[in-house]
């Protein structure tokens, strides 16, 4: 019976996140409109945070338990699922022109964050001054999206087609509303997915360590999946690949250091995670990112090939755990 339980709260969870996702962008979308700030900003800012909220509470939570190795595998997966599957699946179906004024900064910040926990991770475990450094490495993301929506507020206004005399109270406050009520769902409706998701592969006897970084990761993970697939279904193409740039920093910048303190002291670094998780990471995101610094675009083979590495690389975790 408890399983049965656990399979229909696992699809009420997947509901939820489906319909919250939805509210979600279209929110996101009307906002970007009427305050005249790009897509690009949205994503990257308000739909990140939001849509990094079950990374940041799963890793807090299994931090304050003790288990240190779901907390860092949880993040780590988190960011390799948001790269291989959910990125491969945007690039798959809608390939695209990039701006590399937009994406440079955030993919050299992102690029730098990977090498930067791989190096601190050498030692065994993230210390206060790993954490220190990702934290100025989270405050850096802050500063580079505040200083891109100023510096385009201009040209976006002159640009804009979107007419604020339109906007009436109520029309506001169904987009606030249909904000919330999008976020809501899709972070309890991760929370009652990644439970239930684990108490699932658990009854059928998956390790631990597989559970981080596929159930709970992909988990995790479902929001920047379905907020990317109603961008794509949306032709929101800088909302979808700035939302996982955006959740990919947030989710190794501002992860970790809460995970700190809530454990009590240094996490340790697993061998799987520093010489498997991360450079795998590493691979995704030069797969991504290089061939676009000099095509200037996205191309629907590079979302095959991060799918191919990504399915891979979970092959290889479960045949090797």
């Amino acid at each position: 019976m408890g399983i049965l339980l656990n399979f229909l709260l696992f699809a009420v969870g997947l509901v939820l996140i489906i319909k919250g996702g939805d509210f979600f962008v279209d929110a996101a979308v009307w906002f970007a409109e009427m305050s005249g700030i790009p897509h690009f900003i949205i994503g990257a800012t308000i739909v990140g945070f939001a849509t990094s909220l079950p990374e940041v509470l799963v890793s807090i939570i299994a931090a304050a338990n003790g288990n240190v190795e779901m907390a860092t595998g949880n993040a780590i997966g988190s960011v390799t699922a948001n790269t291989g599957l959910i990125l491969g699946v945007s690039l798959l179906f809608m390939p695209m022109v990039i701006s590399l004024r937009e994406y440079f900064p955030q993919i050299i910040l992102l690029t730098v964050t990977i090498v930067a926990i791989w190096l601190f991770g050498l030692s065994g475990s993230i210390t206060i001054i790993a954490a220190i450094v990702l934290i100025i490495l989270f405050a850096a993301y802050v500063f580079l999206n505040v200083k891109g929506a100023k510096k385009n507020r201009a040209l976006s206004a002159e640009e804009d087609t979107f007419n604020k005399e339109d906007v009436t109270k109520g029309i506001l406050v169904k987009n606030i509303v249909l904000f919330i009520l999008g976020c809501a769902g899709i972070v309890g409706g991760s929370e009652l997915l990644v439970n239930n998701g684990t108490e699932i592969a658990r009854f059928f006897q998956v390790p631990d360590r597989i559970i981080s970084i596929s159930a709970v990761a992909i988990g995790t993970s479902l929001p920047e999946l379905v907020t990317t697939i109603t961008a794509i279904k949306k032709k929101q193409a800088s909302l979808s690949v700035g939302n996982i740039l955006g959740s990919n920093i947030i989710d190794l910048t501002f992860v970790l250091p809460p995970c700190l303190l809530a454990y009590g002291g240094s996490i340790p670094v697993s061998s799987g995670t520093l010489y498997v998780d991360l450079p795998v990471l590493f691979v995704l995101s030069m797969v991504c990112f290089v061939p676009s610094f000099f095509t200037r675009k996205f191309s629907r083979w590079q979302g095959v090939v991060l799918l191919l590495i990504y399915l891979g690389y979970i092959a290889y975790t479960f045949v090797f755990h």
